[in-house]
């Protein structure tokens, strides 16, 4: 918690964006599958990336976690420039979580192996040396996310909702400088969802915690205590800000390209549905 603690102060001090990208576009061929987008996130802020599939949401969280080179533009995490540092060594102070990450993972792997790994952002303990210090941090975010007990237990033997939250706390393994999740609730029932939520939301709401990016096109997985909102459609930024200020009825309309209704219930969550005796084809103006 001191350590915690002493990177949250650091943080909060410094004036340096934690995400910084200017002019950054993804061009494949002749499709642009990320328009020019200039961005910052800095400390202290939890952001949610909304829009539907195939607008660009997967892209962007590739590019930030530097796992995908943008056609044009620069973009600066932690302070370190891409193309000027070592992308092997930066990865390890972003938190990242993906599908497609999971999906190099060996379900075999213990849960507390897949935690450690994160150390050296790798897939398998066997490539590095670790420490009995490594092995009880991994044990510590296990618990952090309710799931110590499953330490030895091999991540193909989980339910969905368990290995999201072993992934989560992979995560947190480095007390990184910066979290980004890409739909984290994908796959999940409704139970294992709200579990999911329910974690993410002692992430959003603890000050002592890094800067947050999440992806999503379900405002439902949205938890409590996320600051600001980057609404993307086509590839293309629709509105970016901060959450009561840009997410509306009539901003979300217009990224998924349908009438939809908002709603923020008391607790901090949201929800949205189509407006009944609109045409599904035409945001309201």
């Amino acid at each position: 918690h001191a350590d915690r603690a002493a990177a949250a102060a650091v943080r909060a001090v410094s004036p340096m964006p934690v995400l910084d990208l200017a002019g950054v576009s993804v061009v494949a061929g002749d499709r642009v599958i990320l328009a020019p987008l200039t961005w910052r996130v800095l400390p202290g802020e939890r952001w949610l990336v909304l829009g539907a599939n195939g607008s660009g949401k997967t892209t962007l969280l590739n590019v930030v976690s530097m796992y995908l080179h943008p056609s044009t533009g620069s973009v600066t995490v932690l302070g370190e420039r891409l193309g000027r540092t070592d992308v092997r060594v930066l990865r390890r102070r972003i938190g990242f979580m993906s599908a497609a990450l999971a999906g190099q993972l060996r379900p075999a792997l213990a849960a507390v192996d897949v935690v450690m790994t994160a150390r050296y952002a790798a897939l398998e303990p066997w490539w590095h040396t670790y420490t009995d210090d490594d092995r009880a941090a991994a044990l510590r975010c296990l618990g952090r996310l309710g799931v110590a007990w499953a330490a030895q237990r091999p991540l193909g033997t989980l339910s969905s909702g368990e290995q999201q939250r072993v992934l989560l706390a992979r995560t947190l393994m480095n007390d990184p400088g910066v979290i980004a999740l890409d739909e984290p609730s994908a796959r999940l029932d409704l139970g294992g969802r709200e579990h999911l939520v329910s974690a993410l939301g002692e992430l959003t709401l603890d000050p002592l915690a890094a800067p947050l990016i999440l992806v999503t096109h379900h405002l439902d997985e949205a938890p409590p205590g996320m600051t600001h909102v980057l609404m993307l459609r086509d590839g293309s930024v629709v509105a970016s800000g901060p959450i009561d200020e840009t997410l509306s009825a009539t901003s979300l309309s217009e990224t998924f390209a349908m009438a939809l209704q908002l709603e923020r219930r008391p607790d901090g969550r949201l929800t949205a549905w189509a407006s009944p005796g609109r045409s599904a084809d035409r945001a309201p103006g």
